[in-house]
């Protein structure tokens, strides 16, 4: 403990009052979160899960910033994965727009995946947040991130998917989402393209189409 608090690694248990109240209420929540960061985006009025593939499109990061650009504007916190792609378009929306954002990883934090991202991880760490469910030491695994996903989720409302595959790890969230009784909203896409059909398939299942940060807004509004 000594040797976290000199690195600023902050440990926050589920007894705890730092614990953030909507991740205390899914089915399985965290015992232990480790936090590097301003802790106090953990309680933020507004905030939203953003998902997506590792191999966006021109239309998939497009969308991304037409819809979530305006989110921002109003102090949403965005709340990702860290992965390539769009988890990593929308960390960095997020810091050229000058809003916040909070990066759920798949392993502890001396251990960064991808190792591209590193000075992402720096940049949110210093500025924004870093959280992670494993301890500082634990390398990321296969089965890790899949569980991660649910703390994703967990900590907003809602969660948008971008784009995805239909058998995917934003699929996944998007499940977890609907288990935890959260909102999933999903921009739909070419019935050509690989990459719309895990939302496309999703609005089928019931997501919310969402056209502009409005049906995300609008929809949000009954969630507090």
């Amino acid at each position: 403990l000594d040797k976290y608090d000199a690195e600023n690694i902050q440990c926050v248990t589920i007894l705890d009052d730092e614990y953030p109240e909507l991740l205390r209420h899914i089915y399985d929540p965290p015992w232990v979160l480790f936090a590097r960061g301003k802790i106090s985006l953990l309680h933020a009025p507004e905030s939203l899960s953003v998902v997506g593939t590792r191999n966006p499109t021109s239309y998939g990061t497009a969308a991304l910033t037409h819809i979530v650009k305006p989110m921002l504007h109003e102090e949403f916190v965005v709340v990702s994965g860290l992965a390539l792609g769009i988890d990593q378009a929308a960390h960095e929306l997020a810091i050229a727009e000058k809003a916040k954002t909070i990066a759920v990883l798949g392993g502890g934090f001396y251990n960064i995946y991808p190792r591209g991202n590193q000075n992402l991880a720096r940049e949110i760490a210093q500025h924004h947040l870093l959280l992670s469910e494993y301890a500082p030491f634990m390398k990321p695994t296969k089965w890790f991130f899949p569980r991660r996903n649910r703390i994703i989720s967990g900590l907003t409302g809602g969660t948008l998917v971008v784009q995805a595959k239909e058998r995917s790890g934003s699929f996944i969230t998007a499940d977890q989402a609907l288990q935890q009784g959260r909102e999933v909203f999903a921009i739909p896409g070419s019935i050509f393209e690989e990459t719309s059909c895990g939302t496309n398939k999703l609005i089928q299942l019931g997501a919310k189409l969402v056209q502009s940060a409005a049906d995300i807004t609008d929809e949000m509004m009954y969630i507090r």
